[in-house]
């Protein structure tokens, strides 16, 4: 078949001397993803909604989950790429951006044949700028495994969820949406580890990654630590609204203490530790409202299903439903990163937003010793 331009060959875009339809690097790993939280102030529900495509490969694939009460709803869909990469759309998933930065629409469209289903239509609307996070890059031996670069955003949401026959308002003020968007090489199922796989296996991998959002400000911490609690990210950042005049304020060599459930590395509460240039010490303290393991229904690692990148054949739609009321029932979920709506507090003052938090093998400064350690 010809290689011929596509669509979006049409605007003054280009970074390479290729067509939009090929990325620059022939690495099978490449990736152009996004994804949303939504979610409520009295910790009933969490929405996450993602979309990925993955040019050499070939694929295209969205996701959609749930967490109410003791259970996820999904929705997976994967399709293979068409030319048209403005469309943000596979089976029923739909992202649609109506003003790139400002506002975005999201939709799950029902399931005829299960009308209690999920399903939904939201407009989520930026309250502050979007901001770069550093530079991401991982590497095991001399093998690249992550290079990504993502920005990160927060805002409120509005419509309606449909789940069990019944409407979830999702109402302005009530509930608070972040984002996040990057793109790059990171891996996906279905490549040998090799020789980095048998002789550069992590001992450790501690993740933090915290979007939150108060009425006046955004605050961005990430940190990312080896076994020895090494750093390979780390920062930390205030951001005032749009049209302000205040500048982006860094916030030092980030902190935390973790309070863990015991007999897991399940966090209840948090406290971050920020200095500002003045040298004056923030505390930002997070209590966890509800959690959605993203090894549950969302195709993260090491999600035994479905994984994101995968290809399972032309116009692949898959609904289920996942019982979290027994913990033995998804015991690779402890083993991926969790996503936790959370109510922080900061000088006084409340806001939500999300304690993204994934601690597997040894990490000294915790005191887990191996992938087996646990909180006392």
């Amino acid at each position: 078949m010809a290689d011929r331009p596509i669509p979006l060959d049409e605007y003054p875009i280009h970074q390479a001397p290729l067509s939009m339809r090929h990325v620059v690097t022939g690495d099978r790993n490449a990736y152009d993803r996004c994804i949303f939280q939504v979610f409520d102030h009295a910790g009933r529900a969490l929405l996450i909604v993602g979309l990925g495509v993955y040019p050499n490969t070939g694929v295209i694939d969205a996701y959609a989950t749930l967490r109410l009460g003791e259970r996820i709803i999904a929705v997976r869909a994967s399709d293979a790429l068409g030319d048209d990469r403005m469309n943000l759309g596979v089976g029923p998933l739909r992202i649609t951006v109506d003003e790139p930065l400002k506002r975005i629409s999201l939709h799950c469209d029902a399931d005829p044949g299960d009308p209690d289903g999920l399903s939904y239509d939201l407009q989520w609307a930026a309250d502050f700028p979007a901001v770069w996070e550093p530079h991401h890059v991982q590497r095991r031996g001399d093998r690249l495994m992550l290079e990504g670069r993502r920005f990160v955003q927060a805002g409120g949401c509005t419509g309606v969820i449909r789940v069990d026959g019944a409407e979830l308002p999702v109402t302005a003020g009530e509930w608070t949406a972040t984002r996040d968007r990057s793109w790059g090489v990171r891996p996906i199922p279905g490549e040998e580890g090799g020789r980095a796989d048998e002789e550069h296996r992590p001992e450790g991998f501690h993740w933090i990654w915290c979007p939150v959002r108060f009425d006046d400000r955004f605050m961005m911490v990430v940190v990312q630590e080896d076994a020895d609690g090494f750093r390979n990210l780390s920062d930390a950042l205030l951001v005032h609204p749009e049209g302000s005049g205040l500048p982006d304020t860094q916030l030092g060599w980030p902190q935390t203490d973790i309070s863990y459930r015991s007999g897991t590395r399940h966090p209840e509460r948090a406290v971050v530790h920020l200095t500002d240039s003045a040298r004056k010490p923030f505390e930002l303290t997070a209590e966890i409202l509800t959690s959605s393991p993203l090894a549950v229904g969302a195709g993260y690692p090491p999600a035994e299903d479905w994984q994101h990148g995968t290809w399972r054949g032309r116009g692949w739609t898959d609904r289920r439903g996942y019982d979290l009321s027994d913990p033995a029932a998804h015991p690779m979920a402890a083993y991926g990163v969790i996503d936790h709506s959370a109510r922080f507090t900061l000088d006084g003052q409340v806001g939500y937003g999300i304690f993204e938090h994934g601690s597997f093998g040894r990490h000294d400064p915790s005191g887990f010793t191996g992938y087996a350690s646990t909180a006392p």
